[in-house]
């Protein structure tokens, strides 16, 4: 189990420098990016309020609008983050993420929509293993 997680967890970090990479000569507009782009709480009583902090950043030549973010759950909020994000320059986003009554294994994901067409909507995802109080 351990090996897998730890799998994954490398799996994100390449996919995340693969992403802030710089843009290839010749490509312009916005280019949205995120760090980072999962987070695991671990195990997490029930009624509990989780919180994380992820770094929205515009990798591109123009401006980058966030357009909207939802959720696939209303135990999900996503708050805190500026609409528009200048090129080189980034926001935080808030996720934060209610236990509620549920037990066992919950994976949440934030679709987040912005003007850059090779990344509409970006994906990220919390998850954590509610235990009974």
């Amino acid at each position: 189990m351990k090996l897998a997680i730890l799998a994954l967890a490398a799996l994100v970090l390449v996919g995340d420098a693969h992403a802030a990479a710089p843009l290839a000569a010749g490509a312009s507009g916005p280019k949205i990016s995120v760090e980072p782009a999962a987070f695991d709480f671990g195990k997490a009583l029930q009624n509990k309020e989780l919180k994380k902090q992820f770094v929205i950043r515009n990798i591109g030549t123009d401006e980058l609008v966030i357009e909207r973010v939802t959720t696939t759950c209303g135990c999900t909020v996503a708050d805190g983050y500026a609409k528009v994000v200048k090129p080189g320059e980034s926001t935080n986003m808030e996720v934060r993420l209610n236990t509620g009554t549920f037990k066992g294994s919950m994976e949440r994901k934030v679709l987040v929509r912005s003007n850059d067409a090779t990344r509409d909507p970006l994906e990220l995802k919390v998850q954590v293993t509610v235990v009974a109080q």
